[in-house]
């Protein structure tokens, strides 16, 4: 049976645990504000790119002079999986969500034959992914350093994207991503962006537009900012989604830790009271003898 001593060591410790938890949560509820707010305010922006995005796309149907970022390399091969998720842990299943997705994916796209590339953004997938992994991973970004993600982050990741695509690294792309709902629930998200394809609200616009100049000259400066968009979108709700599964995980914690110094102090104090009951016993024995 562990000592008084130790058993005051434990609570002590439980207590400087909980305050920890915490503060984190309280941190994390003060930038989800913020976080939560920017990925609200990039919605409406995206959601009016796809439905452009839909209309110009409906213009060029069968076109043989469709962009490749549009019409694709016509095979379907080499697929690349570009799999966004948060820089720290602390988060519940925020990050091995999106993992999990990702790799369910990639063994199903395996198990047909396919090939499988992988490109992580986010330290954490990295490091989940690298496990069974390692020879798919063809790059890795880190924005750990970034304090405020901006469009030019998710630009720089549109481009190195592109780039590969151009070079006819891969055939399709995947982007993996967990999209906001609430404060409990972030739904892991799988979205194609290239060949590019409009979000499933936006696929069949009831309205078409006739553009100046022709749909091809606009879809080779429009396309690449589409992509770079949806990709900053992307990174936008994730991380409103890491703050408020980071709140809801140190909540959990700071609860169950105050449940744990609840029941250390009543075996504490359970423990406490029989060396001294034992104690007194030992002490009437001795006088009751003499």
């Amino acid at each position: 049976m562990a000592s008084l001593k130790d058993m005051r060591n434990r609570i002590a410790s439980t207590k400087a645990t909980q305050k920890i938890t915490k503060a984190m949560q309280m941190v994390a509820a003060s930038k989800l504000r913020r976080a939560q707010a920017a990925a609200e305010i990039a919605r409406p922006y995206a959601e009016r790119m796809d439905r452009v995005f839909a209309n110009i796309a409906a213009g060029m149907a069968g076109s043989d002079s469709a962009p490749k970022l549009l019409g694709g390399t016509g095979r379907n091969q080499v697929h690349l999986l570009i799999v966004a998720t948060g820089e720290r842990g602390l988060a519940g299943a925020f990050n091995s969500s999106i993992v999990r997705l990702a790799r369910d994916h990639a063994n199903r796209l395996i198990a047909e034959g396919k090939e499988v590339k992988i490109l992580t953004v986010g330290r954490k997938g990295y490091e989940q992914l690298r496990r069974n992994y390692e020879k798919n991973i063809v790059d890795r970004v880190e924005l750990r350093s970034v304090r405020v993600l901006g469009f030019v982050n998710a630009q720089e990741i549109g481009e190195k994207v592109t780039a590969m695509f151009e070079r006819g690294e891969f055939d399709v792309a995947t982007l993996f991503y967990s999209r906001f709902k609430s404060v409990i629930s972030q739904i892991p998200t799988a979205q194609q962006l290239i060949p590019a394809a409009p979000a499933a609200d936006s696929a069949a616009p009831q309205v078409y537009y006739e553009f100046e100049p022709d749909e091809e000259d606009i879809l080779a400066e429009f396309l690449p900012r589409y992509i770079a968009t949806q990709i900053f979108r992307a990174l936008l709700e994730n991380n409103a989604s890491f703050y408020g599964s980071q709140m809801s995980a140190m909540d959990n914690a700071t609860r169950n830790a105050g449940e744990m110094i609840r029941k250390q102090t009543l075996t504490y104090n359970r423990t406490r009271q029989a060396m001294i009951t034992k104690e007194l016993i030992e002490i009437i024995s001795g006088a009751e003898a003499l």
